[in-house]
């Protein structure tokens, strides 16, 4: 638990800073570019070689898929028992399905399950979290904002192929056997250990909770779906299979994580309910700081 009240150092800090006047107020971004860029990728290959390809991968690779289409069937259920305006139903659909997988969910699965916990979450977050990002976030937004553009297949390929992770987890499939030179691992190895702390503190110098009464029915619902659902549902799908392991207990833990940051973005650029998707990520972070732990505690 060390690690974790660590990473919590680094939110305060994150939190601080904002409030002095010499940071820009665009220091948010330029950390989450750096962590886009330069730690994620580096994290990324260093933990390719760890992967054992067996048939328990496939259960990181699936979860994310299974639970994206039970969330968006809750979602138009709950719109319209509800009655949500399309504009609110469309910024739920994006940012219920997918999680913080890499920004909270990469820190924090090694702060409190090891390093050897982290292969599992590589597989969760890239080939379930990114790809549905680049492909049914990108769709949804579009079919939902009323100033987007229409997706076009080599559009989202496009932004699929120039992905930073993903070249990452090319380049680290290529190179799988031969394996990285002395000057390469050295390199990796200190970027990737930036990824914690930089995130966290990015996390904390742009966390804000924003959100008016009207909106109070969609923000418990997201709340209560993304934290407390996802994960009761991903273990309900393992463990009545009869899977254990960890494999399982990632995808679990994973599947907790408060809602993407990322897709909170692409959200807000297309108009869909700003102010509540702001609240609904920010909210979501603080309160997963608090039912992580919780979740950690009864898997193990």
């Amino acid at each position: 638990m060390e690690n974790f009240y660590l990473v919590l150092v680094y939110l305060i800090i994150g939190a601080l800073l904002r409030r002095v006047p010499a940071m820009p107020q665009s220091s948010g971004i330029a950390f989450n570019m750096y962590v886009l860029y330069v730690a994620l990728p580096a994290l990324i290959l260093q933990n390719v070689p760890r992967l054992q390809f067996s048939a328990e991968l496939l259960i990181p690779a699936i979860t994310p898929w299974l639970l994206l289409i039970a969330v968006v069937l809750m979602v138009l259920g709950l719109s319209r028992v509800f009655k949500w305006s399309r504009e609110v139903t469309g910024a739920l659909l994006i940012i219920l399905p997918l999680g913080n997988t890499s920004f909270l969910g990469f820190p924090m699965t090694e702060a409190l399950f090891g390093s050897d916990a982290m292969p599992y979450a590589v597989v969760y977050d890239q080939v379930g979290s990114f790809i549905a990002l680049a492909t049914y976030v990108t769709i949804i937004a579009a079919l939902y904002s009323p100033t987007a553009t229409k997706p076009t297949f080599k559009g989202i390929m496009v932004k699929i192929l120039s992905f930073p992770s993903f070249i990452a987890l090319v380049i680290g499939l290529l190179l799988r056997d031969t394996g990285y030179s002395p000057f390469a691992q050295d390199l990796i190895d200190n970027l990737s250990a930036t990824l914690v702390p930089v995130v966290m503190v990015a996390v904390g110098f742009g966390l804000t909770i924003k959100f008016s009464k009207s909106e109070l029915s969609p923000l418990i619902s997201a709340i209560v779906i993304k934290l407390i659902l996802m994960p009761l549902l991903a273990a309900l799908i393992w463990f009545s299979m009869g899977q254990s392991g960890m494999a399982v207990t990632i995808s679990i833990f994973q599947a907790a994580m408060p809602p993407m940051i990322s897709a909170g973005a692409i959200a807000i650029m297309a108009g869909l309910a700003p102010r509540l998707v702001s609240g609904i990520i920010g909210l979501g972070i603080l309160l997963g700081l608090a039912t992580l732990p919780i979740v950690f505690t009864l898997l193990t």
